[in-house]
């Protein structure tokens, strides 16, 4: 198990990253606040503009959680 984790370290930050953007938040604030990490992780394995993957994950979080507010715990 630890030589797959190894060798595919980007295949476990895309979990991790994904796991971050499940998690929701109360108000529009931490929605915001959490897809703006999780962007910046997905960047940041991805190896591509944090910034971006910060604006880009935190409207998503917002725009789930707002359409899908049954989903978001």
């Amino acid at each position: 198990m630890l030589r797959a984790i190894k060798r595919q370290p980007k295949a476990v930050l895309a979990i991790i990253v994904l796991s971050a953007i499940a998690a929701c938040g109360d108000t529009i604030g931490k929605q915001g606040l959490i897809g703006a990490g999780a962007g910046v992780a997905g960047s940041a394995v991805l190896g591509t503009n944090l910034a971006a993957g910060a604006v880009v994950g935190a409207a998503g979080n917002v725009a789930f959680c707002q359409t899908f507010p049954e989903r978001c715990t």
